[in-house]
């Protein structure tokens, strides 16, 4: 195909963007990745509905992205349309205790917001650099608390082009993962339950979970957050400390010597490296330990 011509065609469409051979490294939070051959960036609901019926008008995958910080894009890139939702998707409301916002909204300027408004339970997300989408797929955490306990309703569309709605029953929330998983969708909007607190309680809890996380986390150099989920009765990070692999290098892809549980840039990485560097500490934890890590980072795209 010709990605250029195809990409003209959807921009000539909708109100955002379109990429041809995209390189995705610019996309993700760890700075690796091969091209999209459609990098498709929407401004607005409209816009995802188009980009999905031209997905599926020239027979294209379509590969749904957000702020790409919990991502790993191997070097050969992603086939077909790649999806970023954010940017234009970023509108928020509130409503009496309720914080509702599309799915390109970054969590900490949500958290901001909430604050700003005097409502509770966002404190935890202040630090986590992902799109309200991912994180409600993904039910994103920290601190001990998640986005799934809060989340209300749900506004999505499939990649037929159906537009849905899951109220809270509907929905399951799990350890870094939901029911909304594994499904061929796009999150449009969620709605999220606050809590009414005083302005200067939600600031402070804010500004000790960033200082926190500034103590705690490697957020000097490009990574995914942790990249494995916590086994239950264990600490990934300290498990991979245990077999020897805190500091270890593959390329330029290295453990961080902060917290074990992050792979860092250091400059050069590419997929490869860090995919192999995250199949070393599974084969070594699993060994010494018996314990299956499990990644929390999506994966996708091909071999380079």
């Amino acid at each position: 195909m010709n990605w250029q011509e195809l990409a003209q065609k959807l921009e000539s469409r909708i109100e955002g963007r379109v990429l041809a051979q995209a390189p995705l490294k610019n996309y993700t939070t760890w700075r690796v990745g091969g091209p999209a051959d459609l990098l498709v960036i929407p401004r607005n609901k409209s816009d995802v509905r188009e980009a999905l019926g031209f997905a599926r008008n020239h027979c294209l995958p379509v590969t749904v992205i957000g702020n790409g910080s919990n991502l790993l894009v191997l070097d050969g890139g992603i086939r077909g349309l790649a999806l970023k939702i954010g940017n234009g998707l970023n509108s928020l409301w509130i409503k009496g205790d309720y914080l509702i916002a599309e799915a390109g909204a970054l969590l900490p300027a949500l958290a901001r917001q909430a604050g700003k408004a005097g409502l509770s339970g966002m404190e935890f997300a202040v630090g986590i650099p992902a799109t309200l989408g991912g994180a409600v797929v993904m039910n994103a955490g920290a601190f001990g608390e998640d986005i799934g306990s809060l989340v209300r309703e749900i506004e999505a569309i499939r990649i037929d082009g159906t537009e849905i709605k899951w109220r809270r029953e509907e929905l399951s929330f799990g350890y870094r993962s939901s029911n909304l998983q594994g499904r061929e969708l796009v999150v449009l909007k969620a709605k999220l339950q606050l809590v009414p607190a005083p302005k200067e309680e939600i600031n402070a809890r804010m500004e000790s979970n960033i200082t926190s996380r500034r103590m705690t986390q490697p957020l000097e150099l490009p990574t995914a957050g942790s990249v494995f989920r916590n086994p239950p009765g264990h600490h990934a990070g300290r498990l991979i400390e245990a077999v020897g692999l805190k500091g270890y290098c593959l390329g330029d892809a290295q453990v961080s010597m902060k917290h074990a549980n992050f792979i860092i840039n250091r400059g050069n990485a590419t997929g490869r490296d860090i995919r192999a560097l995250i199949e070393l500490i599974q084969q070594r934890v699993f060994q010494e330990w018996g314990i299956f890590l499990v990644p929390e980072v999506m994966i996708v795209g091909e071999e380079g």
